[in-house]
């Protein structure tokens, strides 16, 4: 092994080096660090300078702003002109002022300058998806509320300043007279500001869209200057701030002016110290090279002669020689003890050694000896031993001939133990041998677990892996003309009754049926708890394919008897066809054939049905309107249409019905009867009935602010919702009064029976003051016991039974005994489908409480309500 030598000389040199290496960046970074702490003051007196001009101008053009603002809150009644002028004196020739809008009842009538901003008028925030959030907040803060920048309906970039307008005087103290905003140019408000200036030596960002200064949205500058440790600084504004950050124009600079000097005049002085150590080094390490190659030198000799007499002591091998001439032979020390022979016999002739060798080898070895003497060649053979104690050893040999000087023929070889490696060999050998059998066996287990995973372990047959891998993937040799979906009908009531047993027993037996009427190239396979697919290999006719459906269906609605019972259950079936005009993919296919079943099991189960073009157009649709409905959600195109409800004796309006409406974008306004189902189907109902009650809590807001007063609003509330374990925890922080919001229950969704957390659902909405309504009473489940244990507020009897009571004595009596009912319980009843004055005159008589439907008032939107309400349009209809 090489030694590493190191050298005292150099190693002074290098910590000196080290020592005046570390002075000089110490030095450096010294320097660097004062001039980047001067480079942040400048950049922060420039960015002081720029917010300064920034928060000044943004109050004075706020300050201009409120003056208006004033004006109308004294003079609610302010016309176009009046308007014009005052908001032409605000904005003058050179403000930033880009526009002044009034917007009573939150609906731009007035705007300055009218020139270039005509279609910003009629706009409404309520229906504005971008602006609508930020007005109601405005008037619910009743203060302003900075907003941008945003695009303008009128083209361009603002920020919108929106002061709520409150006059004085109405019944409940301040009334909402609306909205006054105010648009303030952006780039006239940058440039005003200095951030536009060709000669600005710094580049800034600014960040907190809408004043906030938790929002890290860059609105002015490259964003890129946040990621370069920039002077940061905010900007106050009357309800937030903005956060301006700036580095200087061309960057941070990485290196002093002076850095070229300072690192030359540091050089120098390294270079001055350095030289006088490392000569001094190189003198000393010369030195001592000389003297540490004398000492290798002596190392080395006496290493080889250790080497040299570690071999001689440690060899086991034995050393023999042969004279061919005089048959006299020589053996070493090491060769007596291979041969086990004793100290007192001297092996001196060829036959010492024959009689060593063990029986079994013995001509063989003599036989190898003979030749290899014969030829005259090398002599190599490996033989066995036999030792005193009865053992053997296993002996390889090597020898060859040469003339001594004298001119006879020798035979110099050599002889060591082999033992350890023959036996060794062996045991590789049976090793070898072991892990073969040991292979095959693994390769037994492999197959038969191969086998179990792509099959069922109860019916025998292929499972989902065996279908995937082997006929539904792409590159499958033989793809299926056919697949055919069964699902078992009634199982999981046996396996839940009669056990698990039972269950087993009976998909054995459907397995055996759907066995015997395949044909030979047909797959029958188990994809599922109770799902079997059959995969039609050869081409096939329709006509077979449904005798074949209609056997199975057939067979397997028979009994079956398990443990002294009679086991019915049936099966519903979907064919899917691959024809050759309208070839499609396996697992294309596999869903065809699922859509195929779930129409069979719509259509009343124990039937089989083809997938074809209509059932195929009929999931396009569906997923269309499905489609259709999410998008219409993140819209707000659902909304609110509002049935007012009347007090029966003196047809007073005393509540509101808020209906669903869909306000589709090219089909127009629909009823829930067009989305209903689908909605269902996504599991969106509750969130469509989210969206109705939130708009009919800001709308009720709206009415009393218009000095309308409706005593009760009620909402439809779906079953997903009311199963919903988090229903009250969405409700928090909504404004929600008590007793002013019912909830309608359909009847056919409210059984006796309740599970646990609809009871709790409707505990706690009554605690919070929320109403509990049955709606479409006459149709559903709910019993006198339930209607005890529910305790609602009101029963709205059904319009179909509303509808005969002019013409039927009957009807008339069942709609009797139900107001009856309520009133024992102390139950409010309402009617709807009020049609007709008679409809109107006889519940009336009859006692009922409320009155609802079209012979008093259809469905309407809010603003349509609101005439409807302050006209009194309904008494001349009644």
């Amino acid at each position: 092994m090489a030694h590493i030598h190191l050298r005292p000389g150099l190693i002074a040199a290098c910590l000196a080096l080290a020592v005046v290496i570390g002075v000089g960046y110490f030095a450096d970074h010294q320097n660097q660090a004062l001039y980047r702490e001067q480079a942040r003051a400048e950049v922060s007196e420039h960015l002081g300078a720029v917010r300064a001009a920034l928060e000044s101008n943004i109050i004075s053009n706020i300050q201009l702003v409120r003056g208006l603002v004033a004006v109308i809150a004294s003079d609610p009644d302010i016309d176009q002109a009046k308007f014009e002028r005052i908001a032409s004196e605000l904005i003058g020739e050179h403000s930033q002022l880009r526009s002044i809008a009034a917007a009573p009842d939150l609906v731009i009538r007035m705007i300055y300058p009218m020139i270039g901003n005509e279609q910003a008028l009629g706009l409404d925030y309520l229906r504005h998806p971008t602006q609508r959030e930020a007005a109601l907040a405005s008037m619910q803060a009743r203060h302003m509320v900075l907003a941008g920048p945003i695009d303008l309906v009128q083209g361009g970039q603002g920020f919108i300043g929106r002061f709520p307008v409150f006059v004085e005087g109405g019944p409940a103290g301040d009334r909402a007279w609306g909205l006054i905003s105010a648009v303030i140019d952006v780039d006239q408000l940058y440039t005003d500001s200095g951030l536009m200036r060709d000669d600005l030596p710094i580049q800034l960002v600014l960040m907190g869209r809408d004043a906030d200064l938790s929002d890290d949205t860059v609105f002015f500058g490259d964003g890129m200057v946040l990621k370069q440790e920039p002077v940061e600084a905010e900007v106050s504004l009357p309800n937030g701030g903005w956060r301006i950050a700036a580095i200087p124009r061309d960057g941070w600079p990485e290196i002093p002016s002076n850095a070229l000097q300072f690192r030359a005049a540091l050089a120098a002085a390294m270079l001055m110290v350095m030289l006088p150590i490392v000569f001094a080094g190189y003198l000393y390490d010369q030195h001592r090279a000389h003297i540490r190659k004398l000492a290798v030198r002596e190392g080395e000799m006496r290493i080889l002669s250790r080497r040299l007499k570690l071999a001689l002591e440690t060899s086991k091998i034995g050393v023999w020689e042969l004279n061919i001439d005089t048959g006299h032979l020589k053996w070493d020390q090491r060769m007596r003890e291979l041969y086990g022979i004793p100290d007192d016999v001297t092996p001196d002739a060829v036959e010492h050694w024959k009689d060593k060798l063990h029986p079994d080898d013995r001509d063989q070895a003599v036989e190898e000896f003979d030749e290899a003497i014969a030829a005259g060649g090398m002599y190599n053979s490996v033989f066995r031993v036999m030792q005193a104690d009865g053992t053997t050893r296993w002996i390889r040999t090597i020898g060859a001939s040469h003339l001594d000087p004298s001119g006879h023929t020798l035979v110099l070889g050599v002889n060591w133990d082999v033992s350890d490696d023959v036996q060794l060999k062996t045991r590789l050998i049976e090793a070898n041998q072991s892990a073969e059998t040991r292979n095959r066996e693994l390769e037994d287990a492999r197959q038969q677990m191969e086998h179990n995973s792509l099959h069922d372990s109860l019916t025998g047959l292929p499972n989902r892996r065996f279908l995937d891998e082997r006929v539904l993937k792409d590159d499958a040799e033989t793809a299926p003309s056919a697949l055919i979906h069964i699902d078992l009908d009634r199982f999981k009531h046996i396996n839940d009754t009669l056990g698990h047993a039972a269950g087993d027993a009976m998909l054995t037996h459907a397995a055996n049926v759907l066995r015997e009427n395949c044909r030979e190239n047909d797959l029958v396979a188990r994809v599922g708890g109770d799902e079997f697919i059959i995969a039609v290999m050869t081409s096939t006719k329709n006509d077979a394919l449904s005798a074949l459906a209609g056997r199975i269906v057939e067979q397997m609605r028979q009994p079956v008897p398990y443990e002294n019972h009679k086991c019915r259950f049936g099966a519903s079936v979907g064919i899917a066809v691959n024809t050759s005009d309208d070839a499609v993919p396996a697992k294309q296919l596999l869903i065809n054939a699922d859509i195929a079943l779930y129409r069979a099991k719509n259509q009343g189960r124990n039937r089989f049905e083809f997938f074809d073009a209509t059932l195929k157009a009929e999931i396009l649709s569906n997923k269309k309107l499905a489609d259709e409905i999410l998008s219409g959600l993140e819209r707000s195109e659902f909304l609110p249409y509002f049935q007012p409800q009347f007090d029966a004796q003196t047809l007073d309006i005393i509540g509101v019905e808020a209906l669903a409406r869909w306000q589709h974008p090219k089909r127009g306004l629909l009823a829930p009867d067009s989305f209903l189902c689908t909605a269902e189907e996504l599991n969106v109902v509750p969130l469509i009935d989210r969206a109705i009650l939130e708009q009919t809590l800001w709308q009720s807001a709206r009415w009393e602010a218009n000095g309308i007063t409706i005593p009760k609003k009620s909402v439809n509330v779906s079953a997903g919702q009311l199963q919903d374990p988090e229903l009250i925890d969405r409700l928090d922080g909504l404004p929600i009064k008590t007793g002013e919001l019912s909830f309608e229950l359909l009847e056919l969704i409210f059984l006796d029976d309740q599970d646990e957390i609809v009871a709790s659902n409707i505990e706690r909405l009554t605690a919070m003051g929320i109403d509990i309504e049955i709606d479409d009473f006459g149709t559903g489940y709910a019993s006198i016991i339930s209607l005890l244990q529910l305790k609602p507020a009101r029963l709205k009897i059904e319009r179909r039974l509303i509808a005969p009571i002019t013409s039927s004595t009957s009807q008339r009596q069942l709609v009797a005994s139900i107001i009856e009912i309520g009133k024992s319980l102390g139950i409010k009843v309402v009617a709807e489908g009020v049609e007709t004055r008679d409809h109107v005159s006889i519940l009336s008589e009859l006692g009922c409480d409320t009155l609802q439907g079209y012979a008093l008032g259809k469905p309407m939107p809010s603003d349509v309500f609101i005439d409807f309400v302050r006209e009194n349009r309904w008494r001349a209809a009644a």
